[in-house]
């Protein structure tokens, strides 16, 4: 049986973006700011540039992930809701000391994916790679697949797609996101945030800086982001168990990242070894009947 994973649409498709946080950064400190607070380089943004990135403890465990778009009178943080509880404290700790202001829930995201997709956008915001928008941005993800984030609501006459369908494509595209359960577990480097170009190794100190630069430099990380697809069939929820199968017996390996999931199908994405040998077998701890194997990045891994 062929496994199914998600499929882009034939054409140009509206998703309504719910499981998403919008934190807003304003005032006269925020590039410097949070220049000191994460892993990317803020400073390097110019206003229509857009970065991931990661947000670390003193030890460089991950409070959150995140998608950092600068325009030009503030900074908008894109976070899974789930992780703001902890993280949004922490990241405010030493705001008393810098003119900068936070603010949740601002503004509304989309995205717009399917064949034609990338055409549609030039002809609608004139835009053929990321940047700014009336009252907003535009960040292209890949070929044909697109964010925007407005303070105005965006009257886009499109059809209606799954919200599901999107994040399972961030999936299919190597791209983490950090859940709640999963906080003060991962370096950045273990969500393979060096290859998608979230981790600046010369912009100076930041909060857990120094165990990033020992993952690349001593070879201190031993772990990755993998994508699985195979069958279950029951609901997979992030933080589930994974196990990999050593001759007769299974051993537990990793848990559940993020996770799409149709008709007895679904698509994750687990931190494992480095060294998983690329024809392994999974399966989900709670179902024995369920069965995963490795899927090819569409990135190389670097440290």
């Amino acid at each position: 049986m062929s496994l199914q994973t998600p499929v882009f649409p034939a054409e140009p498709t509206l998703f309504s973006l719910t499981d998403l946080a919008i934190t807003s950064l304003t005032g006269a400190d925020r590039v410097k700011y949070l220049q000191g607070q994460v892993t990317c380089d803020v400073n390097a943004l110019q206003p229509g540039q857009s970065t991931l990135g990661g947000h670390c403890d003193a030890k460089g465990k991950l409070w959150g992930d995140f998608r950092l778009l600068c325009l030009s009178d503030r900074l908008l943080l894109l976070t899974k809701p789930s992780v703001l509880a902890r993280q949004l404290p922490e990241l405010k700790k030493f705001a008393v000391f810098a003119k900068v202001e936070f603010a949740e829930n601002h503004g509304q995201a989309v995205g717009v994916a399917g064949q034609g997709t990338d055409e549609w956008m030039a002809a609608r915001f004139a835009v053929s790679q990321t940047g700014l928008i009336d009252n907003g941005m535009a960040v292209q993800i890949e070929a044909d697949r697109w964010l925007l984030v407005s303070d105005q609501p965006l009257a886009l006459d499109l059809p209606a797609g799954s919200e599901s369908l999107w994040w399972g494509l961030d999936i299919k595209a190597g791209i983490p996101h950090l859940e709640a359960v999963h906080q003060g577990e991962y370096i950045p480097q273990m969500l393979n945030l060096q290859a998608l170009e979230g981790i600046s190794f010369t912009k100076g100190c930041y909060m857990g800086q120094e165990t990033v630069a020992r993952a690349k430099y001593r070879g201190a990380n031993n772990r990755a982001l993998f994508v699985l697809a195979g069958t279950a069939s029951e609901p997979v929820a992030c933080g589930d168990a994974l196990e990999i199968q050593l001759g007769d017996n299974w051993r537990r390996s990793g848990m559940v990242l993020n996770v799409w999931q149709q008709a007895g199908h679904v698509l994750i994405t687990a931190v494992l070894p480095k060294d998983t040998e690329a024809n392994a077998r999974f399966r989900l701890k709670q179902q024995e009947g369920s069965s995963l194997a490795l899927q090819a990045l569409p990135y190389s891994l670097t440290e």
